[in-house]
């Protein structure tokens, strides 16, 4: 039992110092993604050392545990209703409640109708999908009826991404930041009560194992995104699945380059990642948004085949109301400088994606 105790508290200091060394290699970069299971570990393994007969030394190991705890619960209380934030109220100068679902499909799964049940279910005013191929292009269809409007990107690479709205599009882009085969999406719309927004999809690779060996790209295509984002004068909502979690280096940079709000902080972490492992889910499928936007709800929806669950958000404009401005942050000159520095790191890697990929 000492030696599985101890051997716990040597995997929980280096998976909490890993993430602290700013390095973009994968085994630096994914212990972050780990935050709340790895503060879950901690306490367990505490209460563990309780059980454990007295030997020699226990209090310095439990006292180290105590410090591990802390210093993850500092992060992640920042990410729970225990976090204060002020509260807003709607007034008579905001749009119409909106809504929209951003859902990475998983490309390879083929259970289309569970998710234009979900669309159909929701009736959200837009929706995003990620992952989206040419077989869920033409499963989608079926939808066009209600959805009008929208910007599709079809690629079979596991990045493609389709926008449908019922709003009007005044106009679409699609931006490849950091790669020819990496697409961000930005869609400006107009609300049936007269209200301009832009909507940002975003879907960067990940670091990892099996995928991109190093960070670099996805942090320089976030970076290159929010700097973009800061340029737009309406209102913003940027989500996708970034794969990336809020607390990391790259996407505070990303929140404070673009001046957008968090709307976990103070309310929830949102995990999405992976649907069917509810003990190894991960909040990466992240959203943000501009001053003039309110939060009314951010939740995740029923699994419909996906490793990802898909995010459900209520939320409303208002240019009159500003109340929400001292929650955005703006990156300070040392940070602008590390931040272009990843834009150049994200553009000069050579990612190893096929053009088109097969499972498994």
């Amino acid at each position: 039992m000492w030696g599985i105790y101890l051997f716990l508290i040597a995997l929980l200091v280096l998976l909490t110092i890993l993430p602290k060394i700013q390095h973009s290699h994968w085994i630096f970069r994914v212990p972050e993604f780990g935050k709340i299971q790895i503060t879950y570990a901690v306490l367990i393994t505490f209460i563990l050392g309780l059980l454990i007969a007295e030997p020699q030394h226990l209090w310095y190991s439990q006292g180290l545990l105590l410090l591990l705890f802390v210093h993850h619960g500092v992060t992640l209380i920042k990410y729970t209703p225990l976090y204060p934030v002020k509260k807003h109220q709607q007034k008579h100068q905001s749009s119409e409640k909106l809504h929209f679902i951003s859902a990475n499909v998983y490309q390879f799964n083929k259970e289309y109708n569970r998710f234009i049940q979900l669309i159909e279910k929701y009736q959200p005013e837009v929706f995003l999908t990620m992952e989206s191929n040419g077989d869920w292009e033409n499963a989608m269809k079926v939808l066009e009826k209600d959805y009008p409007f929208h910007h599709k990107v079809t690629l079979e690479n596991t990045y493609g991404m389709h926008f449908y709205s019922k709003l009007e599009i005044k106009s679409a882009q699609t931006h490849y930041f950091v790669a020819d085969d990496i697409p961000s999406i930005e869609v400006h719309l107009k609300t049936k009560d007269g209200f301009s927004f832009v909507f940002f999809g975003v879907h960067p690779p990940p670091p990892s194992p099996t995928e991109e060996e190093t960070s670099k790209e996805r942090d320089g295509d976030l970076l290159s995104a929010a700097k973009r984002i800061k340029d737009i004068k309406e209102p913003v909502i940027v989500v996708g699945d970034f794969n990336n979690v809020a607390w990391s280096k790259s996407s505070i940079l990303f929140r404070k380059t673009s001046h957008l709000i968090d709307p976990r902080i103070g309310h929830s972490f949102v995990s999405t990642f992976h649907a069917k492992y509810r003990l190894l889910r991960f909040p990466i499928d992240l959203m943000f948004h501009s001053e003039d936007i309110f939060i009314k709800e951010l939740k995740t929806l029923e699994n419909f085949g996906s490793d990802h669950l898909p995010v459900y958000c209520e939320f409303f404009i208002d240019h009159h109301n500003d109340e929400q401005e001292d929650q955005v942050e703006e990156a300070n000159s040392e940070e602008k400088a590390e931040a272009e520095e990843m834009i150049q790191e994200g553009k000069e890697e050579d990612g190893e994606r096929d053009a088109i990929v097969t499972e498994g």
